[in-house]
């Protein structure tokens, strides 16, 4: 019999190359008033790391509310799940105006995102009913995806054709077991910045007569004619059944929240097990979340200074040649080719010589051989901010091409980059 904990020497996929990486390229800290440019190991860095889209998080409307909502309650109110002794006429409040805004009968306030998505697919499906959904789902559907006992069918990424081919085997599963069909997709894909196919899946809705549930984070706030998200943005609002978003994105807080008819929310408040058996939200997220909200709705320029921002740095890198996909939201990837360790050292060189501070994604997360460097404009960037970038990434593809960062990853594959390793 093995040891149970014998898989730890392996380190798992992500943790592969935590020797060299923890604390530089994983984990690392960013420090100081939270926004455009940041410190990264005492140096000022221009960051597209942060995920606060509208660029809220240090509006004096929104450091009033938090401030003064944690000077009169503290952390800890309210106490206890709501089930029990958690509500308050300010949960309540702030779901009637999330129900209005998401333009849904109802909706119910969440602790976390990825624990309340998980059990929101948790609650949709028996074990006899059916789950289709986009493979490039986000992690948090895929593992609420995984509890589920019952037929799942995977469609490739925003493809409607295999889509409906998966959808034919589910509706065979379906009246096999007399039971239904739940479709789950993203209003944008946060890797690739891609909107979901909302609108050409909502066309097999009466056909094939599924459910379906989008995970709008990225959507909500920055998208359609008043924020409210990517079906908004597609014209089929009203036919996502269950809408979900965190406060993480464009809200600059945590917590979450999913709308719906009224009935559904009505289910999921005595049914959704993350939250009927965890603490209520609490109270300075609440109401300052209903200040954010506020925000979202009665300034538009908010929004329009994001797109303003987005549109320039992507055209910025279209114009200079990089691929940055098929991106239809603020998320911008591009994309490029290299090793592992060439990232390192193009993450690396990118930091400490250029002060650019953004994410890389690498495989397995994506094919081998593949890289993305992901850009997440927000409402706070300037124009010197988009144009320093830009010339940092014509600079360091150049490197990249001439084999310098492929020389450095040799260094870097020992530990011996200074300042990277201590």
């Amino acid at each position: 019999m093995k040891d149970l904990f014998e898989k730890f020497d392996h380190k798992g996929p992500l943790g592969q190359y935590q020797d060299v990486a923890h604390g530089y390229f994983s984990f690392p800290k960013l420090e100081g008033k939270l926004g455009p440019r940041m410190t990264f190991r005492g140096k000022e860095c221009i960051i597209w790391s942060i995920n606060s889209y509208l660029g809220i998080t240090n509006h004096p409307d929104v450091r009033k509310a938090d401030t003064e909502s944690t000077e009169k309650y503290g952390l800890a109110y309210p106490m206890g799940a709501r089930i029990m002794s958690g509500e308050t006429d300010s949960h309540l409040q702030l779901e009637k105006e999330l129900a209005e805004f998401t333009q849904k009968e109802g909706a119910l306030l969440l602790n976390f995102g990825y624990q309340g998505i998980m059990s929101i697919v948790d609650a949709c499906l028996s074990r006899h009913d059916v789950v289709v959904y986009d493979r490039d789902d986000h992690a948090c559907i895929m593992d609420g995806i995984r509890m589920h006992q019952g037929p799942k069918f995977a469609f490739k990424h925003n493809d409607i054709d295999h889509f409906l081919v998966r959808m034919e085997q589910a509706k065979k599963e379906a009246e096999k077991r007399d039971s239904g069909i739940l479709v789950i997709t993203e209003g944008v894909f946060g890797m690739r910045g891609e909107q979901g196919i909302i609108k050409e899946i909502c066309e097999y809705k009466e056909k094939y007569g599924f459910r379906l549930l989008v995970d709008d984070a990225h959507g909500f706030g920055t998208m359609g004619a008043t924020g409210a998200g990517a079906g908004e943005e597609q014209g089929v609002q009203d036919q996502i059944d269950v809408y979900f978003s965190t406060f993480a994105k464009a809200m600059s807080g945590f917590g979450a929240f999913v709308s719906a008819d009224k009935d559904i929310i009505d289910f999921f408040r005595y049914n959704l097990r993350s939250q009927v058996f965890a603490k209520s939200l609490c109270m300075p997220m609440v109401q300052g979340a209903l200040t954010r909200l506020r925000l979202l709705r009665e300034q538009p320029e908010l929004r329009e200074n994001l797109w303003r921002n987005v549109n320039m740095l992507q055209k910025g890198l279209r114009d200079a040649g990089f691929d940055i996909g098929n991106t239809g939201a603020c998320v911008t990837p591009v994309f490029m080719k290299g090793t592992p360790y060439e990232a390192g050292a193009l993450i690396y060189d990118m930091r400490e010589t250029y002060g650019i501070f953004c994410s890389i994604v690498l495989p397995p997360v994506i094919p081998k051989g593949q890289l993305i460097l992901r850009l997440i404009p927000t409402a706070e960037h300037t124009v010197e901010d988009i144009e320093t970038t830009l010339d940092a990434f014509r600079a360091v593809r150049t490197k990249l091409e001439d084999g310098t960062y492929a020389k450095m990853a040799d260094m870097l594959q020992q530990g011996i980059v200074e300042g990277v390793i201590q």
